[in-house]
């Protein structure tokens, strides 16, 4: 039987809730070799099994409500709930995780899914929340900014518009999503592309209290495509034919030599559902079995459910994240929960 650990007395899930809650570093560099050897926790390279635990885009723009782009599904308290139980499933399963990696969505102020790229028919921004299809494109009703257009392909507003036209077009040609213009958010630089405290807080104990790696995987800083999963961007490819970007084969292959595969964050029908379904087109390409490895954990994610103030929604992307997970159960990958030991779980091996 494994051996579930006590939560740290330094832990709080209070600081869910806390914008500004930052741990305190340095006790965490100072206690938790100590807390280490007072449970018998080994360093993570000593494992038999490797579990990796892979934490999407757990940024504060969405998991606390004064983020721009807070995921708080239809609940309301979807990412603050999330995060508790991420957090409390690191301290539990510390002995057993052996690695953490975090993501981190990553922008800067134009890119083509913020509305400052674009300009409507009548020359001015539009407002977010709205879709850009290829037809939009081709029509005039939304175009490219030119002032974008002067320091990013310079000047060239014909190719930039070509360029938009054909992103969209394969966006609708995957049949994935639309172009979906989102509100500013997690900014390089700014607060709310940090990590949530209590993520950070996890990330840094299990990684000191297991002498473990803890890497970060950034994403998303190419002006010209969406990236949602980590894996790859939506679109790769120019409309001249030439690269517009890469997958990350490094991590793909990296995170494939695991033995475990556990997965959680935001947003469960966007980020989340992006990086398990390339996940999913990957290990199909090389042996299906190896689905079976992966486990994501459904209670550690929420779907983009945007309020319109009025009991409604703006947008909700729930039925979307049901779907995703429906494929990624057919595709034979493990629904799990995090507050179920990790040995329960169908198919572990550890």
């Amino acid at each position: 039987m494994l051996k579930e650990l006590p939560l740290p007395t330094f832990y709080s899930p209070a600081a869910c809730e806390d914008w500004s809650y930052r741990p305190s570093e340095q006790d965490l560099f100072t206690n938790g070799p100590l807390w280490a050897k007072v449970h018998g926790v080994r360093p993570s390279g000593s494992d038999r099994k490797r579990v990796h635990l892979l934490l999407i885009d757990l940024q504060r723009d969405f998991t606390h409500p004064h983020g721009t782009l807070y995921v708080g599904g239809r609940s309301g308290r979807g990412a603050i709930e999330d995060n508790r139980r991420i957090a409390e499933f690191v301290y539990r399963n510390l002995g057993v995780l052996t690695d953490v990696t975090v993501t981190l969505d990553t922008h800067f102020p134009h890119q083509i899914f913020f509305t400052s790229f674009w300009l409507d028919e009548h020359g001015a921004p539009p407002a977010p929340h709205q879709e850009v299809t290829a037809e939009d494109v081709r029509r005039g009703r939304l175009r490219p900014n030119p002032a974008v257009a002067a320091w990013l392909c310079s000047g060239n507003l014909p190719w930039l518009t070509k360029q938009v036209e054909h992103y969209c077009a394969e966006l609708e040609r995957a049949g994935k999503y639309r172009l979906y213009l989102w509100p500013p958010h997690c900014l390089l630089g700014g607060e709310g592309h940090a990590l949530a405290g209590v993520i950070q807080e996890a990330r840094l104990f299990h990684a000191l209290a297991r002498a473990a790696e803890s890497s970060v995987e950034v994403k998303g800083g190419n002006p010209l495509t969406e990236n949602y999963s980590v894996f790859r961007p939506e679109v790769v490819t120019r409309f001249d034919g030439r690269p517009l970007d890469q997958k990350n084969t490094a991590f793909i292959e990296r995170l494939l030599t695991s033995d475990v595969i556990a997965v959680a964050g935001q947003a469960d029908s966007h980020c989340v559902a992006s990086t398990i379904r390339d996940l999913v087109t990957e290990i199909a390409t090389m042996d299906p079995k190896l689905a079976q490895k992966v486990y994501v954990m459904t209670d550690c994610m929420s779907a983009v459910a945007v309020p319109d103030g009025t009991g409604g929604f703006l947008a909700d992307f729930t039925p979307q994240a049901e779907a995703a997970h429906r494929l990624f159960a057919d595709a034979g990958m493990h629904l799990v929960r995090s507050t179920d030991p990790i040995e329960s779980w169908p198919d572990i091996r550890l």
